[in-house]
């Protein structure tokens, strides 16, 4: 098993610690892990990126021109991966912020109300774990007591207090992700 994933959209959104998580999640199961992220020099509220590999086999590149899986944040991410998405693989949104939704017809497309969802459980800070969340239930190559250790090992301990947030959150996008027809 290989997933080639892309995360992508503004800094701030929890995108590279998203990716951090399930890198470090992928090594709690002994799998091969790349983690390349990509950011612009204005961080908060510029672009970001990351890549993330999981597999069982040798990683030969961490540099991918085609994904298995876009985990799509905003517009700007939208307009530049989603032609990257291979045929037959996944695309997954937050509709919140994107004006021009995939239209593609030979991919699986999700998405999430994450920032709704975030809202609703008063918990800005857990938008990316409602994403992760959504992704584990379309994608589960990743065990969620895995995540849980992936979270301890990427959040300072000073914040350790907000694993079963983070936890909850998670549950939450594996209940309300939705498939696109």
């Amino acid at each position: 098993m290989t997933e080639e994933i892309i995360i992508a959209g503004f800094g701030g959104q929890g995108v590279l610690s998203m990716g951090k998580i399930l890198a470090y999640s992928g090594i709690m199961q002994d799998q091969e892990v790349s983690w390349m992220p990509s950011y612009g020099p204005e961080m908060r509220g510029g672009t970001a990126n990351v890549t993330v590999i999981l597999s069982d086999n040798r990683i030969s590149s961490p540099i991918l021109f085609e994904y298995d899986t876009a985990i799509i944040l905003n517009q700007q991410s939208m307009d530049k991966f989603e032609k990257s998405v291979k045929v037959g693989g996944t695309l997954l949104y937050d509709p919140n912020g994107i004006i021009h939704p995939p239209q593609r017809k030979d991919i699986k497309i999700y998405k999430v109300e994450a920032v709704e969802e975030a809202a609703r459980m008063q918990s800005a800070k857990s938008f990316n774990m409602i994403v992760l969340g959504a992704f584990l239930k379309i994608k589960p190559i990743v065990k969620l007591e895995n995540i849980i250790k992936g979270l301890k090992k990427s959040l300072p301990e000073r914040h350790h207090h907000l694993i079963p947030m983070n936890e909850k959150a998670i549950t939450r996008g594996m209940e309300i992700i939705e498939e696109v027809k």
